[in-house]
C-alpha cells in the first residue's frame, strides 16, 4: 500500500473523529478535487441488514458533512465482494473506510475477492485505507479470537508488521481482563503487538513513520514491555 493507513480503535463516523478524518481526506489521493469516499460495512455483514445499513448511513452523513463525495456499498458477504458492479467505484476511491464488526468475517470475505483487489489498486495510487476496530485488526499478522481471550488466532493480511492489532484497548481490562497477558505470553522475542484506544487512530505507512491522532493513546507491546504514545507523537515499531 502506498496510501496512508489509519488504524482506528473505535468511534467511526462520530463527531469525535472529525479532525482525524479531515486529516485523512486532506492526505488522500484527491489532489485538490472533491475526495471520493467509499464506506464498507462488511465486518457487520452477519449482523443483519438493519445493522450494516446503519453503518452505511452514518458513514454517508459523516463524510458528506466533511465535504466528500460518498458511496456506501452493500458488500456484506463473499458474493457481494465479488460483484463486478463495485469494482470501478473502489478503484476510483480516494479513501476506503471499513467500519467495525467481526474481524474474521471481514477477512474471509475480502481475502482474494474482486473488491479487495480493486481496493488494492486504489491504495497503490495513493488512496487512504481507514479501518476501525475489525477494519484495523485484519491488517495485522494474526487475528485473535476474542471469545477465547486471544488463546487462538487465525492469519490476517500482514500488511502492518504487528503480530496482533487490538482496538478498544482502553476497554480490554473491563471485558477481557486476561487477553493482554495471554497475547503477550504467546508472543515470541522480536514480535510486537499494537493496542489502540477508542476515539484514537494510528496513521502512517509500512516502513515509514506512524503518528497518533485523537484523544487517547496507542501502545506498542512486546513480551517484556509496553510503551504508550499520545496524540502527536511518532510511534516507533521494534526493529
Amino acid at each position: 500500500m502506498r496510501g496512508l493507513i489509519a488504524l482506528v480503535g473505535a468511534g467511526e463516523y462520530l463527531p469525535v473523529m472529525d479532525d482525524i478524518d479531515r486529516y485523512l481526506l486532506s492526505h488522500s489521493s484527491a489532489n485538490g478535487a472533491t475526495p471520493r469516499v467509499v464506506c464498507l460495512p462488511t465486518a457487520a455483514g452477519q449482523e443483519g441488514e438493519k445493522s450494516w445499513q446503519r453503518w452505511n448511513s452514518m458513514g454517508e452523513e459523516h463524510f458528506r458533512a466533511l465535504g466528500a463525495e460518498v458511496s456506501t456499498l452493500p458488500i456484506i458477504d463473499r458474493a457481494s465482494a465479488d460483484d463486478e458492479r463495485y469494482v470501478e467505484i473502489l478503484e476510483k476511491a480516494d479513501l476506503i473506510y471499513f467500519s467495525g464488526g467481526k474481524p474474521q468475517h471481514l477477512f474471509e470475505t475480502m481475502q482474494g475477492s474482486r473488491a479487495w483487489t480493486a481496493a488494492e489498486r486504489a491504495w497503490e495510487r495513493g488512496a487512504v485505507y481507514a479501518g476501525c476496530s475489525a477494519g484495523a485488526m485484519i491488517l495485522g499478522r494474526q487475528l485473535p479470537n476474542i471469545r477465547t481471550a486471544g488463546l487462538s488466532s487465525v492469519p490476517g493480511f500482514g500488511i502492518v508488521s504487528a503480530s496482533i492489532i487490538m482496538p478498544h484497548f482502553d476497554q480490554i481490562p473491563r471485558w477481557a481482563p486476561m487477553m493482554l497477558s495471554v497475547v503477550r505470553g504467546r508472543m515470541k522475542t522480536g514480535e510486537f503487538s499494537l493496542g489502540i484506544d477508542e476515539d484514537t487512530a494510528l496513521v502512517g505507512r509500512p516502513g515509514e513513520d506512524w503518528t497518533v491522532h485523537g484523544r487517547q493513546k496507542v501502545y506498542v507491546i512486546t513480551k517484556k514491555e509496553m510503551k504508550s504514545y499520545a496524540a502527536g507523537e511518532s510511534v516507533v515499531f521494534p526493529a
